[in-house]
């Protein structure tokens, strides 16, 4: 058997940091994108007998590149996206000091044994009351065998304990960077009806809005589902949402929207406008109609910096594109104008406003990292063409920005969600791979982007050259977690 241990400092007194924990959101938060994924948050938070279902991706660069390219062939044969090379694990909580310790065990997983303690004590950090945090896990490897073998069992705890480094290091810097956001925007608890809530950046931003003590109700489209208090039916395509039950929110999350990541084919396109303009029509027309009520309201809807245009700059992009720049005239770009132009009723009743224009997501679980981790993790990556511009935004940030602008009540229209430095794609290429460790060096064929989206999605997609400011979001004072590229490609592949 073999001990871990890690130690973390914050400045924050132990009852908010112990608090942090307890609430809906804690794990998903703290669940590294490159380690996998949560099945069923904790069923009665840290309490004795509570229980989790996680699952786990294979270890190391190869395993993470594995991992994605399971997903896109599966996307690309139109199977379930579930089919992953992710293997489950089964947790409970078996212990619990309310303020000063917990601990889990695996009750069934890919290891012979996992107990994982956590314990909280009071220190002085920078001045103020803070916490130490200590986490000590104890865990058993699969045996290779009798004697012979116990430098080889050495070897393989050795690793896997240096997997778990990079896992506590993402904990750290999520915890740390979630609970300064929660001490900056110290608003009352609100209630925040969410559609799109299961996707990738929905997860996130819940289990973020949760930690900092928000109730979410999560919108869906199952009537079995929508039993339950934390949900709400409702029905885009024929125009089904109970208004009596979302008068109970203070705001409105729009994340709902057929993925864009396919070819586009006519159905395809067909699919990623209605789904759009429905759900955002549909909730906007509901919002309006609630308004004579008196009680203010926020609707905070996605959109894309695909409004501009797949090459909005003309060959001189030497200025970064602000929310006043001109709407293209491409698919996307029509897609996007009539996304935010369905918000019209609710802005037109005077409810509060504001469009994500979303830029590239960084995240191994989905988007253009996800479909670019197989090639570089096998040393044959390359840039996407070399003079495009990339606007990109981390996964945290997303979700940090999405929280920022409902809690930001002045914030309203059109907003870039992107991080302060667009690259290049060649600078992109290179530093992937510089931390992945991989060369970088093969240009992808133009061939391959068409293959897997089309002619026309790879042009608007793979090929687009969008050079776009995030001025107006640090105005309103929202402060990035991950300012550079490498930064945050780090973070979100366990690379520190």
């Amino acid at each position: 058997m073999a001990t871990f241990e890690y130690t973390t400092r914050l400045s924050f007194d132990r009852e908010t940091v112990f608090q942090w924990f307890e609430r809906p959101g804690a794990l998903p938060r703290l669940s590294a994108p490159f380690l996998g994924s949560i099945v069923q948050e904790p069923t009665n938070a840290l309490n004795v007998g509570s229980r989790a279902v996680l699952e786990v991706s294979m270890s190391g660069t190869l395993g993470l590149g594995l991992d994605t390219a399971i997903a896109a062939g599966a996307n690309a044969l139109g199977l379930p996206s579930t089919t992953r090379a992710r293997i489950p694990w089964k947790a409970k909580h078996i212990s619990l000091d309310r303020g000063r310790s917990f601990t889990d065990i695996m009750e069934s997983g890919p290891i012979r044994r996992w107990e994982h303690q956590h314990f909280f004590s009071d220190i002085i950090c920078d001045g103020q009351p803070g916490t130490l945090m200590r986490d000590v896990v104890e865990f058993e490897l699969p045996g290779l065998g009798m004697l012979p073998w116990q430098k080889a069992n050495k070897l393989a705890e050795d690793a896997f304990a240096r997997e778990l480094l990079q896992v506590f290091k993402y904990r750290e810097n999520t915890l740390r960077a979630d609970l300064g956001f929660h001490a900056k925007y110290p608003a009352k608890p609100l209630t925040i009806a969410v559609a799109g809530a299961s996707g990738i950046i929905g997860s996130q931003l819940c289990a973020l809005l949760a930690g900092g003590g928000h109730q979410i109700i999560r919108l869906v489209r199952d009537r079995n589902f929508a039993r339950e208090p934390d949900r709400m039916y409702w029905n885009p395509e024929s125009g089904e949402l109970d208004a009596t039950s979302l008068a109970k929110a203070d705001a409105v999350i729009n994340l709902a929207g057929h993925t864009i990541g396919g070819r586009f084919s006519e159905e395809n396109k067909r699919k990623i406008q209605e789904s759009r303009i429905r759900s955002t029509r549909l909730l906007a027309d509901t919002l309006a109609s609630l308004a004579t009520d008196g009680k203010k309201r926020s609707f905070i809807s996605a959109s894309a910096i695909g409004i501009y245009g797949a090459k909005p700059h003309h060959g001189n992009p030497s200025t970064a594109l602000d929310e006043l720049a001109p709407v293209g005239n491409d698919f996307l770009a029509t897609v996007c104008r009539d996304w935010e132009a369905a918000c019209d009723p609710a802005r037109e009743a005077g409810v509060r406003v504001v469009t994500v224009r979303t830029g590239l997501v960084q995240t191994p679980e989905t988007g253009a990292l996800a479909q670019l981790l197989p090639l570089f993790s096998l040393g044959l990556g390359g840039p996407l063409g070399h003079g495009g511009w990339q606007s990109w935004v981390g996964i945290d940030d997303m979700a940090g920005i999405y929280a920022h602008a409902l809690l930001t009540p002045e914030l309203a229209g059109p907003i870039n969600a992107v991080a302060p430095n667009p690259v290049q794609a060649w600078e992109y290429a290179q530093t992937l791979g510089k931390v992945l460790r991989r060369p970088a060096k093969i240009s992808v064929p133009a061939f391959g982007p068409q293959l897997i989206l089309g002619t026309e999605g790879a042009e608007e997609l793979a090929f687009a050259s969008q050079k776009v400011s995030n001025a107006k979001l640090i105005a309103s004072g929202y402060e990035s977690r991950h300012s550079n590229l490498e930064s945050a490609l780090r973070h979100n592949l366990g690379k520190f």
